[in-house]
């Protein structure tokens, strides 16, 4: 490790210029978010058909491929959140790259240089959980419920009238749940890389992993087998993919812990 990699760039600072560029950083994320959600907004019917689609084609019924709204304010509410959904989004890569450059400079060179790797697999990770629900959770759990329509029930049929903001609900939360569950690999690769935690004990600790993993699907999914299936076997196979990771990472530190004891002890 060089000279220039044992202490951070920046000197120190006093805490009202810590103040002031935090101020500047929380304005341009504030700025970016307020214009992605009046963007997303602009677009809220395009962005409402797309997540509605998976339920528009399981109706058994193209006739019945209806939404409704039951107050008056729903429908304006409801295309609001799904904006204020899309603009996170939307905006994500300016809420993260302005954390990083407030962060940056009292990191470590190498600590600077580990971190991208985070940056990078955290939205791909997250985007991968949504499309994983979106094409693979949705249709299923779909036609799961809309197999409790019947034609007739004592002379009284039973038909799905969805709430356009109960269903948008169900979805933003499925989407987040799904995304936030395939964040497991940063977050067991971060604590290793804190030294909280060993790829040893991940190993030792499986069969623990595999029930809180099915538990949890068992919570955030649909209460279908197929569904609870697709979210615990990626699931399963991020874990032992964090494994791998963690042991990397044991072993690039312990090469790199090697490399400053050598001189050392070559100078003895």
């Amino acid at each position: 490790m060089s000279p220039n990699d044992a202490v951070p760039e920046m000197r120190e600072t006093p805490l009202i210029e810590h103040l002031i560029e935090l101020r500047r950083r929380l304005i341009i994320v504030l700025l970016a978010f307020f214009a992605a959600t009046a963007l997303a907004y602009t677009f809220a019917p395009q962005i409402y058909a797309f997540l509605v689609q998976p339920l528009a084609d399981s109706f058994p019924d193209p006739a019945n491929r209806r939404m409704i709204y039951t107050g008056l304010t729903e429908a304006f509410f409801t295309y609001l959140k799904l904006a204020v959904f899309a603009g996170f989004f939307l905006s994500f890569p300016v809420i993260a790259s302005q954390a990083y450059a407030f962060l940056a400079p009292g990191l470590y060179k190498q600590e600077r240089r580990a971190a991208v790797p985070y940056l990078v697999a955290a939205p791909i990770l997250f985007f991968a959980g949504a499309a994983l629900c979106y094409y693979g959770i949705f249709p299923a759990a779909w036609r799961f419920f809309l197999s409790f329509e019947t034609a007739s029930a004592g002379g009284m049929p039973i038909r799905l009238e969805a709430r356009v903001s109960e269903y948008l609900g169900l979805v933003i939360h499925l989407l987040l749940a799904f995304g936030i569950s395939f964040q497991l690999p940063v977050v067991l690769a971060l604590l290793t890389q804190a030294g909280m935690i060993q790829a040893k004990t991940l190993a030792r600790g499986r069969r623990y992993a595999v029930v809180i993993i099915v538990v949890v699907a068992a919570f955030i999914t649909p209460p279908d087998i197929f569904s609870q299936v697709a979210l615990s076997v990626p699931l399963y196979l991020l874990y032992e993919g964090s494994v791998w990771i963690c042991r990397a990472i044991e072993r690039r530190r312990e090469h790199a812990r090697h490399q400053m004891d050598t001189p050392e002890s070559g100078a003895v």
